[in-house]
């Protein structure tokens, strides 16, 4: 059967679209190509997928200095310690800087290397058949250098580029998307194909404050980089609200406003930090080394009111125990902003540094915000997926509905794998004449059944599955689709 596919990747206020329309055996390509939809969002954040695709990355560059080292005369392989002068080429995955030795041909990463930079850099880890180093000193910089506008920026563990130009940002982000679907897809360049698949890359008019959704953490004691360290703070001062340093699960950076989230939400952030150190409050931040401590995390999500298209904020405390009443005095500050208008608390007991807790209670006001996207109106709960950027949402989906072709005359079936919490499916079921939705998380489709009701939307059956685990009986669930969307590894498409 011939077979549309919506391959989509994301990345900061950026959105990629490929559609592939095939017959046999052309789908059997994407057995091994994961889909490229979960490519890291400006602010990192671990994830089965994002770890997948550096691996591959990895497994690239591992092959390239194989390949490299083949071809001369001796093998070349930097001591750790020793210093090299380098020169960055290209950007890869998660920002990090992709630089070749002179001479050998031999690859290292440099975290905050951009391309066209020349810099000094010392060894600090071998890794299989490649090496990873810090920057000591930069000799010339980069191309396209701007000054980054967040004061956090270089020592951040969230954003990486934001010295590099927008227009550079989307070059290497189209570059990594070109490569991976040619080195981990196997899709040739040099076929007609090639051209249906890479689609021209789409920008977001917004890179700032585009984020409905931000995750700070509570630390036990304030992370600065060297150069910043002043005079020892003691007491309650040492205590951080914040993002992790670099590369660090423990260290926390202070921050009193993060440029990627909502104006309101800074608003709230400032608000709390103003207050929750005073002693009188006896609030303590979470110790991951001593596993002590009340406050874990702080999420503040930004969503929009369904009838005045104003900004509705969602605050959730996300606490080792529940003890309400260590909570008042900050629930009493803040749902005095007049964008507040949900306050939660996430229990989570584990020594893990998940954010999402066993048990959940709303301190103030309603359990969900809601928001607003093609037309339709979502609910969104404290641990809902929902893309993290709404504006650029709308652009996706639209590209999704044109490229998926649907004639508008409710005759074609439209098939959601990996659904989330339906969005995708739902804004086309208005075209199609049934839309069916799978998903492995219990908790996303309950959003998904919430979402089709809320819209009246009664031609969209949502399932709970594993779809990693599926089997030639797959097909028999639904009727023959038209339209196949899928957000993750296409894995087992053939049994379709």
């Amino acid at each position: 059967m011939a077979m549309a596919a919506a391959i989509v990747a994301t990345m900061p206020a950026l959105k990629y679209l490929i559609r592939i329309t095939f017959t046999p055996p052309f789908p059997r390509k994407l057995q091994k190509f994961h889909s490229l939809a979960s490519l890291s969002p400006n602010f990192t954040q671990e994830g089965p997928q994002q770890q997948r695709l550096e691996q591959e990355q990895q497994n690239q560059l591992t092959n390239n200095n194989t390949t490299s080292r083949s071809s001369s005369s001796t093998s070349y392989f930097p001591k750790r310690g020793q210093t090299l002068e380098l020169v960055c080429e290209s950007l890869a995955f998660k920002g990090k800087g992709v630089c070749k030795v002179a001479g050998t041909g031999f690859v290292v990463m440099c975290d905050r290397a951009l391309p066209g930079e020349r810099f000094i850099g010392r060894v600090t880890r071998r890794k299989g058949s490649y090496a990873e180093v810090t920057k000591v000193e930069t000799i010339t910089p980069h191309w396209d250098l701007i000054d980054a506008p967040c004061e956090y920026a270089p020592y951040c563990g969230g954003c990486k580029t934001q010295n590099l130009s927008y227009e550079s940002q989307l070059r290497a982000k189209e570059q990594q998307v070109r490569e991976l679907t040619i080195h981990v897809g196997k899709f040739s360049d040099k076929v007609p194909e090639f051209c249906s698949i890479m689609k021209p890359i789409v920008p977001c008019v917004i890179q700032f404050h585009y984020r409905n959704k931000m995750e700070f953490s509570f630390g036990s004691k304030k992370w600065l980089p060297k150069e910043l360290l002043g005079e020892e703070q003691v007491g309650n001062e040492k205590y951080a609200l914040g993002l992790h340093a670099p590369g660090f699960f423990d260290k926390v950076l202070n921050v009193d406003k993060c440029l990627l989230q909502s104006e309101p939400a800074n608003t709230v952030l400032a608000a709390i930090q103003d207050c929750w150190r005073d002693s009188q409050f006896s609030l303590t931040p979470y110790d991951v080394h001593s596993h002590t401590g009340f406050l874990k995390h702080l999420m503040l999500r930004t969503g929009r009111n369904a009838e005045t298209g104003l900004p509705e904020l969602m605050v959730n405390f996300v606490t080792s125990s529940y003890k309400p009443e260590l909570l008042k005095p900050l629930v009493e500050k803040i749902s005095a902003i007049p964008e507040v208008v949900s306050i939660m608390n996430n229990v989570n007991t584990s020594v893990g540094n998940t954010s999402v807790g066993e048990e959940e209670y709303t301190l103030y006001g309603k359990s969900t915000i809601t928001e607003i996207l093609r037309g339709l109106t979502f609910q969104i709960s404290a641990n809902s997926f929902f893309q993290t950027n709404t504006h650029q949402a709308e652009v996706l989906y639209k590209l999704i509905e044109d490229c998926a072709g649907l004639r508008g005359d409710g005759s074609q079936i439209v098939l959601d794998l990996f659904c989330g919490t339906g969005t995708i499916g739902l804004t086309l079921a208005r075209r199609a004449k049934h839309v069916y939705g799978y998903e492995v998380v219990p908790q996303a489709i309950s959003d998904a059944h919430r979402n089709a009701k809320l819209n009246r939307i009664s031609n969209a059956t949502f399932v709970q599955g594993d779809l990693n685990k599926i089997d030639e009986s797959f097909g028999n669930n639904f009727p023959k689709p038209d339209v196949v969307i899928s957000g993750y590894p296409l894995v087992k498409c053939l049994v379709l």
